[in-house]
C-alpha cells in the first residue's frame, strides 16, 4: 500500500463520525478537484494530493476553534509514513493556510501547492454541492433559513467569522460569492465562475419564493 493509499485510509478512519459537509466525502470531491487542476496547473503533486487528502483532519469549527490539532494530527500521522520533512512541513503548511477565516486579509506567502488545494478546496463550497452544503451546515447548527431583517455581514475580522451565527442565505453573501473573486489558478478561476453564476440563480429563486414573487 502506498502512501496516498495509506493516507486515504487513515483519512476515512478519522472522518468516519463527521458531520456530512465536511467528512470523507468532502475530502474525496476535493482530492479529485486538485487531480483536475493538477492537469493544468504546475505543483509538486505529492504535497499537493496530500495537502487535499489531510487539510480537514480535524477542522477548527468542531474542535472549539483550535487550529492547532489538524497540523498536528496530520504530521504526526506523515511523520509515521517516513516521509520527507520538507514534504511534510509543505503540507502542514497548506492545512495552516487553507481556510477562509472571514477572507478580510491578504494572504502574505506563495506556495503554488496551496493555491491549487486552496481552489480545489473552495470549489466544493460553492455550486450545487457548495448549496448543499451550505443549509447542511446551517442545520446542523440550527440556524435560521433567512431572516430579511438580519443583514450579512460583509467586514467580519478572523474571530468573529470563526465565532459568527448568521443565517444560511447570509452565508452566501459572507463567503461564498466573494469565493469566485479569491480563486489562485486560471483554471479554478473558470470552473468557480459557472459555479458562482448558479448559485446567483438559486439565491435569486429562492428569495422570490420568500416574497411570493413567483
Amino acid at each position: 500500500m502506498d502512501y496516498i493509499e495509506k493516507t486515504i485510509s487513515f483519512v476515512k478512519e478519522e472522518l468516519k463520525n463527521a458531520e456530512t459537509g465536511h467528512d470523507w466525502f468532502h475530502i474525496e470531491r476535493v482530492y479529485k478537484n486538485t487531480l483536475l487542476l493538477l492537469q493544468t496547473e504546475e505543483a509538486n503533486k505529492q504535497v499537493a494530493l496530500l495537502g487535499a487528502l489531510l487539510h480537514d483532519i480535524a477542522d477548527s469549527k468542531f474542535y472549539d476553534g483550535d487550529e492547532s490539532i489538524g497540523p498536528k494530527k496530520a504530521r504526526d500521522f506523515m511523520d509515521s509514513l517516513g516521509l520527507e520533512s520538507r514534504i511534510v512541513d509543505e503540507v502542514v503548511f497548506i492545512i495552516e493556510n487553507i481556510s477562509f477565516k472571514g477572507g478580510n486579509f491578504d494572504r502574505k506567502t506563495n506556495s503554488k501547492e496551496l493555491d491549487v488545494v486552496q481552489d480545489a478546496d473552495r470549489l466544493d463550497a460553492i455550486g450545487a454541492i457548495g448549496i448543499a452544503r451550505t443549509f447542511n451546515y446551517g442545520g446542523f447548527k440550527n440556524n435560521l433559513m433567512y431572516d430579511p431583517d438580519v443583514p450579512p455581514n460583509l467586514n467580519m475580522t478572523k474571530e468573529e467569522y470563526k465565532n459568527h451565527r448568521g443565517t444560511t442565505i447570509n452565508h452566501f453573501y459572507e463567503k461564498l460569492f466573494l469565493l469566485k473573486d479569491r480563486m489562485n489558478t486560471e483554471t479554478g478561476k473558470k470552473i468557480a465562475q459557472q459555479r458562482h453564476e448558479y448559485m446567483e440563480g438559486f439565491v435569486k429563486q429562492f428569495l422570490d419564493e420568500w416574497e411570493g414573487r413567483c
